[in-house]
């Protein structure tokens, strides 16, 4: 082992740059050349790269996004493209790659690996839906930064008596709306795992009301449904004034939190020393806060199940 690739890929996610960090100087330490693969594997099949050292990484720790960018790539799925991706890999020397991405990340990395290259995976997205790992760098981040937007909406909320649909990113998975409704106090979270009963919601509304609360917030992860057409039929039942606001891109940015930049690292530095080691094909987790690593085929071939006992609790504390 003497030269290894980074790279970042799919949707971005705060932390992605300490990851980066954290591979080359646990690299550079260890004698390594490391090169950085620019605009994820559309970049690598069109053979954008540069090389990187300690100094290219200094002052990034801090910043959200990729340094390397990142861009989707269908043609990496395809016969052809894979090929040049692999071509690519053995013309520039790279001996083992690391991917740092979400569950598309883990499919090329998989598909890679099938064509004899030493790949390890770090999982780095805001949905934290990544089988084999209690948490993926950039959820804490993208968690804070959701809570603290609620937090504001909230205040508009109580000012005018209103409803409050907060839609948040979620299009498969519900784990990052289920954490933003319990850290915000959120009286209901809609996700995609769980059907809903609109009656039975409305008639809770209607109850809440009763009780004198002035505000009302729910959580709706984007994979549940058409938000405005929600909102429209619960005023339509209940009379309420609803109004929704839609979070958007600004989950996925931001400079990461303390959590967000340790766990970064911690993955970044282990992924590094499963290549020295000979380990290939893995993909780097955290479960009970210890640092580990699965096979890639695992954690493609699984699915991570929604927490039903946090759904219930969620439930539960929002009466």
């Amino acid at each position: 082992m003497k030269t290894i690739g980074v790279i970042t890929s799919g949707g971005d996610a705060p932390g992605m740059n300490a990851v980066i960090r954290a591979v080359v100087r646990t690299a550079v330490a260890s004698g390594l050349e490391v090169i950085g693969i620019e605009r994820g594997f559309a970049g690598l099949i069109e053979q954008r790269y540069v090389h990187l050292n300690a100094r290219s990484v200094s002052g990034i720790i801090n910043r959200g996004g990729t340094i390397l960018k990142t861009v989707r790539c269908a043609e990496i799925k395809s016969a052809s493209g894979m090929k040049r991706a692999v071509d690519t890999l053995k013309e520039i020397g790279v001996d083992g790659l690391v991917i740092i991405g979400g569950d598309g990340s883990l499919a090329a990395g998989n598909a890679l690996s099938k064509h004899g290259v030493n790949v390890v995976n770090i999982p780095a997205s805001i949905d934290n839906d990544v089988y084999g790992t209690d948490e993926t760098v950039g959820f804490d981040t993208a968690l804070d930064t959701a809570v603290d937007a609620v937090d504001k909406i909230r205040d508009t909320a109580t000012s005018h008596e209103r409803i409050f649909i907060v839609e948040v990113m979620g299009r498969e998975h519900g784990f990052l709306a289920l954490s933003i409704g319990v850290a915000a106090g959120a009286e209901f979270v809609l996700i995609p795992e769980m059907r809903y009963d609109l009656s039975a919601i409305c008639g809770k509304l209607k109850e809440a009301r009763q009780r004198g609360k002035t505000s009302l917030v729910m959580i709706f992860a984007e994979g549940a449904g058409n938000p405005q057409e929600f909102a429209s039929r619960i005023t339509k039942r209940t009379g309420f004034e609803t109004r929704v606001s839609a979070l958007g891109y600004i989950q996925r940015g931001g400079t990461p939190t303390g959590r967000s930049r340790i766990l970064a690292s911690r993955f970044g530095t282990r992924a590094v020393e499963l290549l020295l080691g000979g380990r290939k094909n893995r993909l780097v987790v955290v479960s009970r806060g210890r640092i580990s690593d699965i096979p890639i085929s695992t954690a493609i071939h699984n699915e991570k199940k929604l927490d039903l006992s946090f759904y219930r609790m969620a439930k539960e504390l929002s009466k």
